[in-house]
């Protein structure tokens, strides 16, 4: 995803040592910018992409009685297509036989049976899945296969076309406007690129869910920041602009943000993103010491091997709009299911192919 640098969404910030406030109308326009407008202008192109490319698919009517019928009763290239789903594979989830564990309590988020479609393509096909509270979660699975898909489902910019999608208890998509807002709060979020605003220095992008939604003076806002900008290594870098920070560093900056709110959930999209080994090793090990000490649901959307064998507690693969297997860790990376056995491994033998 590239880096957020729309100046006409980026308001001045009174920072330390500043001057001045703004006007009731500039403050009131600030009050919608939030988690929700960064969310929606950094993840955007991923599920429409695959859209429009399984959209394309020139399909035969398929053969009497041998049709795949969702649960919903819609058939299969009749009236919905699935990417990476070609004509005449009329059994597209005859994988789809893994465990689906019981994370053990209740649940930080609960997915049941959500189905999405964009036109006809439809991304996500009755996709059910609990994300155990306390641990490192990973969703995995091969790209464009929904993963983006689903954390605009979680965080509601995106409803379900049927399903539900529960956070900490509560129905997204039931929840008013106002309840949208608040539970929004909930979460913080790490981009793939860190997604700073390019006219601020990390101090103020880091300084901003604290502005912008509470009431804290600046001088305990100023405390916050350097903890949490101490913690990811950034304790030197207050005033610098991002174009001076390595990726590394910007994914760092983007991680300290995400944390200033103290979240009950941390959402991480393709932390690993353009960064070494070396670097992915780091930034693992930080996300690992910082939910040892914060706990909370962490929720991290790769493909990478190393990082699920790094920081995960818990794996979902998710494939051609459901989840194929889902359980601990440990289990998973010893599962006998033919696509996680190849996933998994990176093995060129398997249900996955090039196309």
């Amino acid at each position: 995803m590239s880096q957020q640098d729309d100046s006409s969404q980026e308001q001045p910030i009174n920072g330390p040592g500043n001057e001045g406030g703004e006007s009731p109308e500039v403050e009131a326009a600030e009050e919608n910018v939030g988690v929700a407008s960064e969310l929606a202008s950094e993840l955007e192109a991923e599920d429409e992409t695959a859209a429009a490319g399984a959209a394309v698919i020139n399909e035969p009517p398929p053969s009497e009685g041998s049709e795949f019928v969702a649960e919903d009763g819609a058939v299969l290239f009749r009236d919905f297509v699935l990417p990476g789903v070609h004509p005449g594979d009329n059994d597209p989830y005859k994988w789809h036989t893994g465990k689906k564990d019981d994370t053990g309590g209740t649940p930080a988020i609960e997915i049941k049976d959500v189905v999405k479609q964009f036109g006809r393509a439809r991304i996500l096909n009755g996709l059910s899945l609990d994300l155990p509270d306390d641990q490192i979660s990973m969703v995995l699975g091969p790209s464009g296969t929904g993963k983006s898909v689903l954390i605009k489902h979680i965080v509601g910019l995106l409803y379900p076309d049927s399903g539900d999608v529960i956070v900490k208890g509560d129905s997204v998509p039931d929840l008013s406007d106002d309840d949208l807002f608040d539970m929004r709060k909930k979460f913080g979020l790490l981009f793939q690129d860190g997604a700073l605003f390019g006219s601020m220095n990390i101090f103020d992008n880091v300084a901003f869910p604290l502005r912008q939604h509470t009431d804290k003076a600046e001088a305990e806002i100023e405390d916050i920041c350097a903890q949490r900008l101490s913690e990811v290594g950034l304790g030197e870098a207050h005033y610098k602009m991002p174009n001076e920070l390595s990726g590394g560093m910007r994914k760092r900056a983007g991680f300290a943000r995400a944390l200033v709110l103290d979240p009950e959930i941390v959402m991480f999209d393709e932390p690993d993103s353009g960064l070494d080994p070396v670097r992915t090793a780091l930034l693992c090990e930080l996300i690992k010491e910082v939910h040892a000490e914060s706990g909370g649901c962490y929720l991290v959307i790769s493909h990478d091997l190393g990082t699920a064998r790094r920081i995960a507690d818990f794996i979902a693969v998710l494939w051609k709009g459901k989840i194929v297997e889902s359980g601990p860790k440990e289990r998973l990376f010893e599962s006998e299911n033919e696509f996680v056995h190849q996933f998994l491994r990176a093995d060129v033998t398997g249900p996955l192919a090039m196309d």
